[in-house]
Parts: structure tokens; C-alpha cells; sequence
């Protein structure tokens, strides 16, 4: 039975750091000669959302990516494409110095950064945000947004 490589047995091959600075890719060897890759990110301090209902609760990477990958997943093409998403309004979120902000605020931020990556994905996380009930609210995110 083949075993997994222990990072304390390895010996680093590559550090790289990646575009936006959050993440350390790092290639590794372990002794029997077998390579694989470990990611590092950035711990930063915490950053709370407030909740619809008045809660709040920690800021949740993972819990933000499922909901672009379930909104638009397809439109954005991988899921390298998701995390640069998430990337991108995590970082803008904490760009004000806020401990605290309010789920608007994180529905409007991954709406700006769709609508720089692709229209129908911003359309359609824009319906499932806003909880569209008519054509008329798709007509009105399709007026505002040809406005800009």
C-alpha cells in the first residue's frame, strides 16, 4: 500500500508566489523520489459577515465559491476561474480596514467583479442575489447595467 508523501520528509524544489500575493505554491520531493505541490496562503485576521437576520458569522471562502460556482459555474469556464472570483472580493472586502460587513456588501462585490468577467454571469448571480420574481427585474439589471 503506497503511502503519502510527509511534508517534513521533503525537500522544497520551487517557491512561487502567485499573482495577487495571497498564495505560496511550493513543488516539494519526498525522499522515494515522488513530487507534489503544497499552497500556503496568507492567514489574515478574521473578517465576519452580517447575515440577513442580523447574525454574523465568519467570512467563508468556500462557502462564497459554492455560491458562484451554483449561480454561474458554467459561465465562468473552471474552477481556477471561481477562485479568481472569490480572490477578488475577498480582497475588496477587506480594501476598506472593516471587521464587519453586511451580506449586501459581499452580493454587490461579487456582482462587480462578474459583471468585469462576463455579463451572463453577473445576470445570473444578480437574479439568484436579488431573488428576481419577474422579466421586468431582469429587464431593470440589464438597463442599470448597460448604463455603467
Amino acid at each position: 500500500m503506497a503511502t503519502t508523501p510527509r511534508i517534513g520528509d521533503s525537500k522544497v524544489l520551487e517557491s512561487r508566489e502567485t499573482d495577487d500575493g495571497t498564495t505560496i505554491r511550493r513543488r516539494r520531493v519526498s525522499p522515494d523520489g515522488r513530487r507534489f505541490t503544497t499552497y500556503e496562503r496568507i492567514e489574515l485576521p478574521q473578517l465576519m459577515v452580517r447575515k440577513r437576520s442580523g447574525n454574523r458569522e465568519v467570512f467563508d471562502r468556500d462557502k462564497l465559491a459554492t455560491s458562484v460556482r451554483r449561480s454561474v459555474g458554467k459561465f465562468l469556464g473552471s474552477e481556477l476561474a471561481i477562485e479568481e472570483v472569490v480572490n477578488a472580493v475577498e480582497e475588496r472586502l477587506r480594501q476598506d480596514g472593516k471587521e464587519i460587513v453586511g451580506y449586501e456588501e459581499v452580493g454587490n462585490t461579487v456582482l462587480d467583479v462578474l459583471a468585469e468577467k462576463n455579463e451572463v454571469a453577473y445576470v445570473r448571480y444578480a437574479s439568484v442575489f436579488s431573488d428576481f420574481k419577474t422579466l421586468g427585474d431582469f429587464e431593470r439589471i440589464l438597463r442599470e447595467r448597460r448604463a455603467k
